[in-house]
C-alpha cells in the first residue's frame, strides 16, 4: 500500500491535513518553510511538532559535511517521529555518503533527498545498515518536466531495495493526482503531495459517465454567467 503524505509547511494547512486518516505523514523542505513565512527555522520546526505526531521531515539547508552533520544532530532531537532530510549530493554534486554514512551509524532517520537515478539509489544503499529507517526521495515531477521518464528509475529503485525493509522510496515532486496512481502500480512505498493535489486524490471514483455530466454542466455554467449569445 502507497502511504500518502503531505508536502507542506504552513501551520494552518497543518493542522487540517493531520486530521485527514489519507495522510500519514508529512514532508517539508526550507522553500516550503519560506513561503510559510518561516523566521526562525527551529522555532517553526518545534510549532509544527505541536501539531502533528506524524512521521515528518525537516532538512538540512548547510552545505558542507561538518554543518550538515552539526545541523542534523540538532534537528533529530526535535522529536522520535523527525526524519532529517539530507540531500544525495552538496551544491557541487559531490555525492554526500560519508554525511549519510555516519548519520546511518548514530541511527538517525534520514530522508535522502534530490534524487534522480538509480544510481543514485545504489549509492546510498551501499552506505547504510538494514536497520535504520531510511526514506529515499525520487524527483518524478523534475524529471517528467526536462522530459525525461522517471518511471525506469522507480521500477530499478525499487528493485534494488527488495533486501532492505528499512528503507522505503518515495515519489516526489507530483504534478498531478494520476501520480499516485503511477505509484501504487509501481509499489513505491510512499509519495508527497500537496494539499490540492491531496484533496483530489480523495474524489478519485466518478465514473467517466459523471466526469462528462459534470464537465458539460461546467461549461454551461460558464457559457450562461457569460451571456453568450451567436
Amino acid at each position: 500500500m502507497t502511504k500518502i503524505f503531505c508536502d507542506i509547511a504552513d501551520i494552518n494547512l497543518i493542522k487540517k491535513f493531520d486530521k485527514k486518516n489519507i495522510v500519514k505523514g508529512f514532508t517539508t523542505n526550507p522553500s516550503l518553510m519560506r513561503k510559510a513565512g518561516a523566521k526562525d527555522y527551529t522555532k517553526y520546526c518545534k510549532s509544527i511538532l505541536r501539531i502533528t505526531k506524524k512521521p515528518i521531515s525537516f532538512e538540512v539547508f548547510a552545505d558542507d559535511n561538518n554543518n550538515i552533520i552539526k545541523q542534523a544532530l540538532k534537528i533529530k532531537d526535535w522529536g522520535k517521529q523527525i526524519y532529517v532530510k539530507v540531500p544525495v549530493t552538496n551544491s557541487k554534486g559531490i555525492f554526500l555518503g560519508k554525511v549519510i554514512s555516519y548519520l546511518n551509524k548514530k541511527n538517525i532517520k534520514l530522508n535522502i533527498t534530490a534524487v534522480y537515478t538509480a544510481k543514485q539509489t545504489a549509492q546510498i544503499l551501499k552506505k547504510i545498515n538494514k536497520k535504520t529507517n531510511v526514506i529515499i526521495s525520487i524527483f518524478a515531477g523534475r524529471m517528467s518536466d526536462k522530459g525525461k521518464d522517471p518511471i525506469p528509475e522507480f521500477e530499478k529503485s525499487i528493485k534494488l531495495t527488495k533486501k532492505y525493509n528499512n528503507v522505503e522510496i518515495l515519489w516526489a515532486s507530483v504534478r498531478e493526482p494520476y501520480n499516485y496512481i503511477q505509484a501504487k502500480q509501481l509499489n513505491c512505498h510512499i509519495i508527497t503531495a500537496p494539499p490540492k493535489i491531496i484533496e483530489k486524490i480523495e474524489n478519485f471514483g466518478k465514473s467517466f459517465k459523471k466526469l462528462t455530466v459534470d464537465t458539460v454542466k461546467a461549461f454551461l455554467v460558464d457559457s450562461k454567467k457569460s451571456k453568450y449569445k451567436l
